[in-house]
């Protein structure tokens, strides 16, 4: 197949530290390439890919010191490269969110989107209901929770998938615990060190402090990292991070939000590292509860689990990664719905509003 994959511009794909979608992004345009589809990626142009790249900006937006222009505007440049595009393409893929679907009104191709963020909030709920024949999937059943309304045209639920040579399976590890992601409040990360001096152990924290929570940081977690045995690592590129998870006891993961995935979950399984955290969002749907860590009701169940981690084979949490979240998973479901999707929507096709819902499946 010819497939097309819109990516995001604020961040490189891969990115070079925090970064999720764009990771997913990469992995996916890897995985395709090797199953033998002709990719074309849509990226800033900094991308490191083996796809064919088409960039409406030189540098990510978050990286370019020299960009003092609005970030939507080489997002919407990308719009237009996309459709003057769209007939070399079989499928288009869209992970560059919302601000895509205005651009399905013109298409004559197969467009699909992948939303990767949460999706209750009211205002982002109407604009979902205003192109609700646009096919959807999501990266995880919880994330449609509350969507139901809506009636949106969910065409599958993929999972996402890592690459298992990107990371290390390690069986020993160490005694300290590790957060890693962002440092939000939603995030836990003020759970998460609470949780380890409780459980008497060393906590590692590897998480880019946003612009926008930097008042929270300075507020709520600084004060904490002054407690014996937590330290603070600021962000952590790939190959320490591979390091890191893998010589962790366990991930403490205490987000406390409707998770739509989780990307760390998987990093650590892959690793081999038992994860425990609370049951939000996605967590039950990756985190196999007594097989891969513990999913918690409260953050007060949190510290008697680390307690239990023990009980957790390292080596199942490595091999439930191998068997759900790599990325020939990934890319095996994904080629499925593309399949499905052409042969149930013939081109070519016109009528944004004149398009039958496509028929959904998991």
């Amino acid at each position: 197949m010819r497939i097309a994959l819109v990516a995001p511009v604020v961040e490189r794909v891969p990115p070079v530290r925090y970064g999720g979608t764009e990771r997913v992004v990469h992995n996916l345009a890897e995985g395709l390439i090797d199953h033998g589809h002709q990719v074309t990626l849509f990226a800033a142009g900094d991308a490191q890919t083996r796809a064919e790249l088409v960039a409406s900006v030189d540098q990510a937006v978050w990286h370019n010191l020299d960009f003092d222009g609005d970030p939507n505007w080489p997002l919407v440049a990308e719009m237009g490269r996309v459709a003057a595009r769209q007939r070399d393409f079989d499928v288009i893929h869209n992970h560059a969110d919302a601000v895509f679907f205005p651009l399905l009104l013109g298409l004559d191709v197969l467009a699909l989107t992948t939303l990767h963020g949460r999706l209750d909030q009211p205002a982002y709920l109407d604009l979902l209901g205003q192109f609700r024949p646009a096919p959807l999937i999501s990266i995880s059943d919880a994330q449609r929770r509350g969507t139901e309304a809506l009636d949106l045209n969910w065409v599958a639920t993929v999972h996402h998938g890592l690459s298992p040579r990107r990371f290390t399976f390690q069986p020993e590890p160490r005694r300290h615990l590790v957060f890693l992601g962002r440092i939000s409040p939603e995030k836990g990360p003020d759970i998460a060190i609470k949780v380890a001096i409780q459980a008497g152990l060393p906590l590692l924290i590897a998480a880019k402090v946003p612009d926008v929570n930097r008042d929270y940081f300075d507020n709520v977690i600084r004060p904490l990292l002054k407690s014996p045995g937590i330290e603070f690592l600021g962000e952590v590129n790939e190959r320490e991070k591979d390091a890191l998870l893998g010589d962790a006891r366990a991930l403490l993961f205490p987000a406390d939000w409707p998770e739509p995935f989780g990307l760390a979950l998987i990093e650590a399984m892959a690793c081999g590292t038992p994860v425990v955290a609370l049951r939000r969002g996605s967590i039950p749907e990756i985190v196999s509860d007594g097989l891969t860590g513990f999913v918690c009701d409260t953050p007060g169940e949190m510290p008697d689990a680390v307690a239990r981690i023990g009980e957790i084979a390292r080596r199942a949490c490595r091999e439930r990664f191998e068997a759900e979240f790599s990325v020939d998973s990934m890319v095996e479901r994904y080629e499925a719905v593309y399949t499905r999707a052409l042969a149930e929507q013939p081109l070519p096709r016109r009528g944004f509003q004149r398009r039958p819902p496509l028929r959904a499946v998991r």
